[in-house]
């Protein structure tokens, strides 16, 4: 049951995404450079890097405001047909202002960049189950995670059967609900592939 416990996420995220070539001459206003730089410290993305992502994140802010508002982030073609949509953003905004800011899109993207290491990456997936983020994930937090999944593919009594079955493997320490270290213990082998699985460039 590992492998879907992970892999039906991973699979839902965009290993790749169309490049955003600038046109010449597009201007950044309003990335400070010292903006930059501490960016560079935090995700280790370069300049170059930094100031492509700004012009598609001034792209998707339709509205000009400086930050995503959720109707423009769910409008973002890589993500809108994705089932986890609303726990993605729920990990961007850092901040729980309902908005997106260039500084939690690239903070958030450096996770999932091959800059990323594979600790970082399964501490993301962990998020997505763990809704109301302290630390765990219960056995309604994981019910309602893997009903987005699945939809209607499963009524919910399989869907629970599953959920229950996976928290008795998973809860070593039987406490009923799922730590991180038990997250990754259930991955498993699996987790080999997080890398390629939940790397995706915007850029």
């Amino acid at each position: 049951f590992s492998s879907f416990f992970f892999l039906s996420l991973a699979e839902r995220t965009p290993k790749h995404t169309a490049k955003h070539r600038p046109e010449m001459g597009q201007s950044v206003s309003g990335l400070k450079q010292e903006d930059i730089e501490a960016m560079m410290k935090a995700t280790n993305f370069t300049e170059y890097e930094l100031r492509r992502l700004y012009r598609r994140f001034k792209k998707l802010d339709r509205d000009g405001s400086g930050t995503l508002t959720t109707d423009e982030f769910e409008a973002i073609p890589e993500l809108s047909q994705n089932p986890l949509l609303g726990r993605l953003l729920s990990i961007f905004d850092k901040n729980k202002d309902e908005e997106i800011q260039f500084s939690e899109f690239v903070g958030t993207l450096a996770t999932l960049s091959d800059k990323g290491s594979q600790d970082a990456k399964l501490r993301f997936a962990f998020q997505v189950y763990d809704i109301d983020g302290d630390g765990f994930i219960s056995n309604g937090e994981l019910f309602q995670v893997l009903k987005m999944m699945v939809g209607t593919n499963l009524n919910d009594v399989q869907l629970q059967q599953i959920v229950d079955k996976t928290i008795i493997e998973a809860d070593l320490d039987k406490d009923g609900k799922i730590s991180y270290e038990e997250f990754c213990a259930i991955i498993g082998k699996n987790s080999e592939g997080i890398g390629e699985k939940l790397t995706i460039n915007w850029q």
